[in-house]
């Protein structure tokens, strides 16, 4: 069904074109795409709304990820022979900083346990990788969007491109996570387009615990997602252009209240986000 699914989109846009009305692109990434999904209305203050609403405060969970991406991004853009433990606390320590913790002394704490982790990790996993890109951009013309997104890092293993996304939270990901992901599957297939070679392994690399799991996607699931992903830019563009026209942004982009709103960046601007659950204090989701 996922294949007939596709060539009915050619066989409409190849028919599209040829009457000269070609189909309208849609510019997507990811994170624009699972913030609408989850919230429309934080996908409005977030990429709607001009001036953008005042963020809240700096969240240390958000700090701790940060530090961790990017002492990996620099870790893995040295030679092989130059990716030990010791140098990946360096670059943890180099990276640092202390947005949104309780104090000084909770900064150093979480500070001394993400060198742990990235030690850990890179004894497990660093000298075997061998990427060819870090941080890297990938963009793709696919069905009726454009896909755009950062990959942290692509290895290429086994003739083949892998697509590998950092964790740093509380959850320690699952086989689901990795396979029910959008993120991880439009990232697959813009890799594939942007470096032209065979994509289809996605992995997770949990930080804390450095636990890899994988999903390897066929053709037809790569296509359930890609579809799902053109259901979701088009709904929310068409929620855009209703707002320009008149419509009322509230209605066009309702609130989902739920546990996230605690955490909400744009929390202050939302009453029913600030109704659903009471706010917490900057570092409530760094865990133990």
């Amino acid at each position: 069904m996922a294949v007939a699914g596709l060539r009915s989109v050619d066989l409409v846009q190849g028919q599209l074109a040829f009457d000269g009305i070609p189909e309208r692109l849609t510019r997507v990434t990811p994170a624009k795409l699972t913030t609408w999904s989850s919230c429309p209305r934080r996908y409005r203050f977030n990429y709607v709304d001009r001036p953008r609403p005042a963020r809240g405060p700096a969240m240390a969970h958000t700090t701790l990820g940060a530090a961790l991406h990017n002492a990996l991004r620099a870790l893995y853009e040295l030679p092989p022979a130059q990716r030990t433990p010791s140098r990946g606390r360096e670059l943890v320590n180099r990276h640092w900083k202390s947005e949104g913790f309780a104090g000084a002394e909770q900064s150093a704490d979480y500070r001394v346990r993400a060198g742990d982790w990235v030690a850990d990790y890179v004894e497990r996993h660093g000298a075997s990788a061998e990427p060819v890109g870090v941080e890297r951009w990938v963009s793709a013309t696919t069905g009726t969007i454009i896909v755009q997104g950062r990959v942290d890092r692509i290895d290429h293993r086994d003739g083949e491109l892998v697509v590998v996304d950092y964790k740093a939270g509380r959850h320690t990901p699952g086989v689901g996570d990795a396979r029910d992901s959008l993120a991880l599957a439009l990232y697959a297939l813009a890799t594939r387009s942007a470096l032209h070679g065979r994509c289809r392994r996605v992995e997770l690399h949990h930080l804390r615990t450095s636990e890899v799991v994988s999903w390897r996607h066929t053709a037809d699931s790569l296509a359930e997602h890609r579809e799902r992903a053109e259901r979701l830019a088009h709904d929310s563009s068409a929620a855009a252009t209703a707002v320009e026209a008149g419509e009322d942004p509230d209605r066009m982009f309702p609130a989902r209240p739920g546990a996230r709103c605690a955490a909400c960046e744009f929390r202050r601007h939302c009453r029913e986000g600030k109704r659903a659950v009471p706010e917490i204090e900057p570092w409530a989701l760094l865990g133990e």
